[in-house]
């Protein structure tokens, strides 16, 4: 579903400090987070959206047309994991600097292993709902009963990506944003390459204390 204002203009933010122009975008529905990306975004960008709902992005097509950065997104309706392994195979690895990612919970984990491939050293993968109205950091029996099955299961599939991301060997960046529907951001500060373990070192965290 659409994120709220705030996180539109976090991500807006983040994007600009980033200086990004090529992202990815895995779930659009109404393209709210979309609009707020391709805004932020610089006119010679590029927006890769996948979502298998045509109809629900089409409800928003006209807000943005009116903005005038239809020329910038490339939609693509498909499962996301499809397009992802399709633009791995077609050379696109290390390509994108952000990306962005609010779709099926079950799938995140699969998601984040693609996306890890398709973003760069030191770029940024962002990922709506990471906290579930806080339920992540609680075990299930300090969960109410009500509450577990209002929220059903995704919880447990956010629980996973988040003990994914906490145990990752490589430097990470990860920005909460304390809301039932927050983002956690993961930028790779530095990552050795296979070769001959190099350390590349990502400078967003030092533009990061600048804005702050």
């Amino acid at each position: 579903m659409n994120v709220p204002a705030d996180e539109g203009q976090f991500i807006s933010l983040l994007l600009k400090v980033m200086n990004a122009k090529k992202t990815i975008e895995v779930g659009v529905f109404t393209g709210y987070s979309l609009l707020s990306t391709a805004l932020a975004l610089p006119d010679d960008a590029k927006i890769v959206a996948i979502d298998p709902n045509l109809e629900a992005y089409e409800t928003g097509l006209p807000y943005i047309e009116k903005a005038g950065v239809a020329h910038k997104i490339q939609f693509i309706e498909s499962d996301a994991m499809t397009t992802l392994k399709e633009f791995l195979s077609n050379g696109e690895e290390g390509s994108f600097d952000f990306a962005f990612v609010d779709a099926d919970k079950e799938n995140y984990i699969n998601y984040h292993e693609e996306l890890l491939k398709l973003v760069k050293i030191g770029g940024v993968i962002a990922y709506d709902n990471t906290l579930w109205a806080g339920t992540v950091a609680l075990s299930e029996d300090e969960v109410d009963k009500e509450t577990l099955e209002h929220i059903g299961a995704n919880r447990v599939h956010l629980r996973a990506l988040n003990t994914i991301l906490a145990a990752a060997s490589h430097q990470q960046m990860q920005i909460f944003m304390e809301r039932a529907r927050s983002i956690s951001a993961k930028g790779e500060r530095s990552l050795k390459s296979k070769s001959n373990e190099r350390e590349q070192v990502d400078p967003l965290a030092n533009q990061l204390d600048q804005v702050g």
